[in-house]
């Protein structure tokens, strides 16, 4: 079967094959199809747009969409297909020997490219950059599970080869599997990664865990981690071009590994290897495999401007040898080629008529600042935008970002000041909202400059004036916030609606007030609670011009809001992050919040927003 020059746009999948043998798609255009909306802020993430691909035995992973999801397929070519600003770009599941290539997967919200029991198949030359979420440059780098190749569940001997999937998630994200977790048998094993440019994640360049596999000639630059391999065993780092990560390798409780031939330029820490005093009690694992950090070999690796060389903790048996040191870094960036020499092409693929180079961009080498994540995903860089630079509300700082151009104030609202009334992209346009309208301002701008396209695929041709603003909406509330904890003892509060009555007419253990009601961690950030069993009730008075709102409630693990003394969310059983909505009118509203939280991760936000919104974001796993 042959699917070649489509066009295909809005829709959750947008091609779906099961079953087939043979399966040729060619040169299909899927770009701007279903995403879900994100709930991460600037000054902090949401736990709402984790994504969980931890199972999709029963086809969980269909909730997410993608441009292209193959199950059962058995042989084929996916090639030079294109999908962007979607989630997913392409999932196989229970797939086998289908080559993927010079595809561009980029700018989608989850994945470039997902494996799921897929054995067997090539992915070279991609163009997988910037597939990510759970980014903000100078608040936080989580990635929030998304990844330019995720490889998962027993997903073996796949081959992985000049492919570009910079400034994702993860570059590489390759996990055993559940099975494996559980009975400590099979992994993700023996696929081979070579030369692909894994730089500039929020998180990590390559993750490698619970498995076997051979990591050769790759470039991991400007991540966090460059390499994260927990768990892992019998596995070859091999001629990899480490430079600029928070750490270049680290590997917690692995076994007869090889760390060889690489260089290290300018890592904080240039190699970790340890093992922790205990293991997670749910963890299988553990009980059946050996989980000792022992047994490295750590050769021929040149270690140039590291602030630590190594790190070592609980580890055994590391073997040392003929490694160099030097004080300053090389003038010759890193090169996998020239660390490899001869070797380079006896230790690539066999690849007939696939040149042996990565694809690139401009955008694939800027630093990982480039990446700007809104609430609909990655920036594509296309079109202009104004993104905000800090969280000041006196005087906000925004970036004007996107292709070379003029711009021109057209429009202001509640705005006292601004900085600048034109100018170029690059600029930083300063905004000061009048005092009585901090809450509630906006800033219109034209640009005109070369052809742009916008997030939704919208193409203006070069000269043709484009429209584009920022406006923050975040009415002014003085919440009362009284928090109160509870002991085994007492009968869980979520059970009994009296029990929190009597627990709320008690005295609190804290009191605050806030202008906003968000708080998220996973250890408390108030010295005064406890890690588990903590409650809050909150009040505020609100009043809120002629319009449509939404009362948005985040919570986990649960939550109750009641409006002018009505019940209106009612999200009462414990459960992950997730997203409630209720109705609003304008004028004045007094609200009431009830939450609690048992244990893990803690978060209560309570947003009132323009319009009938009722997205859920990421969908939740059934």
């Amino acid at each position: 079967m042959v699917v070649r020059n489509a066009h295909v746009r809005g829709y959750r999948i947008a091609i779906l094959a099961v079953g087939t043998r043979d399966l040729s798609l060619l040169d299909n255009e899927l770009s701007y199809n279903w995403k879900p909306r994100l709930f991460s802020l600037v000054e902090h993430e949401s736990l709402v747009d984790w994504l969980s691909y931890h199972r999709n035995d029963d086809r969980e992973w269909m909730r997410f969409g993608a441009a292209i999801y193959l199950e059962d397929v058995r042989g084929g070519e996916v090639r030079g297909n294109r999908a962007v600003q979607g989630m997913n770009g392409l999932l196989m599941t229970r797939t086998d020997s289908v080559t993927v290539r010079d595809n561009e997967f980029a700018y989608n919200s989850g994945l470039g490219i997902g494996l799921y029991r897929s054995s067997g198949n090539t992915l070279v030359r991609n163009r997988l950059d910037y597939n990510v979420r759970g980014y903000s440059h100078g608040f936080y780098r989580r990635g929030q599970d998304s990844a330019g190749i995720l490889i998962y569940e027993q997903s073996s001997g796949n081959v992985v080869a000049y492919n570009s999937a910079t400034h994702s998630g993860d570059g590489l994200f390759l996990w055993a599997g559940q099975h494996t977790m559980d009975t400590g048998r099979g992994g993700a094993n023996d696929n081979l990664v070579f030369h692909n440019d894994f730089s500039f994640a929020p998180t990590n360049g390559m993750e490698t865990t619970f498995s076997r596999n051979r990591l050769v000639a790759n470039r991991a630059r400007g991540n966090d981690y460059g390499l994260w391999g927990g768990y892992s065993y019998d596995s070859d780092v091999l001629g990899n071009c480490f430079a600029d990560n928070r750490v270049g390798v680290a590997i917690e409780h692995g076994q007869d590994n090889r760390i060889t031939g690489n260089r290290f330029d300018g890592d904080s820490t240039a190699i970790a290897l340890w093992a922790n005093a205990t293991e997670p009690e749910e963890w299988g694992y553990p009980r059946h495999r050996d989980t000792r950090s022992r047994d490295t070999r750590v050769a021929g690796n040149v270690f140039a401007a590291n602030r630590t060389i190594w790190r070592l903790e609980n580890t055994a048996g590391v073997e040392a040898e003929g490694n160099r040191t030097l004080g300053e870094r090389p003038a010759e960036p890193c090169r996998p080629r020239a660390l490899l020499g001869a070797a380079f092409d006896s230790l690539a693929p066999d690849l007939p008529g696939i040149p042996r180079e990565i694809p690139t961009s401009e955008r694939a080498r800027l630093p990982r600042s480039a990446i700007a994540v809104d609430e609909w995903g990655p920036y594509e860089g296309r079109s202009p935008k104004l993104w905000p630079v800090d969280t000041a509300r006196a005087a906000v700082r925004l970036a004007v970002l996107g292709p070379e151009g003029r711009w021109r104030v057209t429009e202001r609202r509640g705005v006292e000041g601004l900085s600048a009334e034109a100018g170029a992209t690059g600029d930083t346009l300063v905004v000061t909202p009048a005092p009585e309208a901090r809450g509630d301002w906006a800033v219109e701008v034209e640009y005109t400059g070369v052809a742009t396209v916008s997030p939704r695929g919208e193409v203006r041709e070069a000269g043709a004036p484009v429209r584009f603003s920022y406006r923050r909406f975040e009415p002014s509330t003085d919440w009362e916030v009284r928090f109160f904890t509870w002991t085994d003892s007492v009968r869980d509060p979520w059970r009994d609606a009296e029990a929190f009555d009597r627990m709320a007419a008690g005295t609190p253990v804290l009191t605050r007030r806030e202008p906003r009601l968000d708080y998220v961690w996973y250890r408390p950030a108030l010295p005064e609670l406890p890690q588990e069993r903590w409650a809050l009730e909150a009040v505020t008075s609100v009043e809120l011009p002629p319009g449509e709102y939404s009362l948005q409630a985040i919570s986990d693990d649960a939550v109750r809001v009641w409006l002018d003394g009505a019940l209106v969310i009612d999200h009462w059983e414990p459960h992950e992050s997730a997203v409630d909505h209720a109705p609003i009118s304008g004028g004045r509203h007094r609200f009431r919040v009830r939450y609690y939280q048992i244990r893990g991760w803690s978060e209560i936000r309570v947003d009132i927003v323009r319009g009938s919104w009722r997205s859920k974001g990421s969908p939740a796993p059934h």
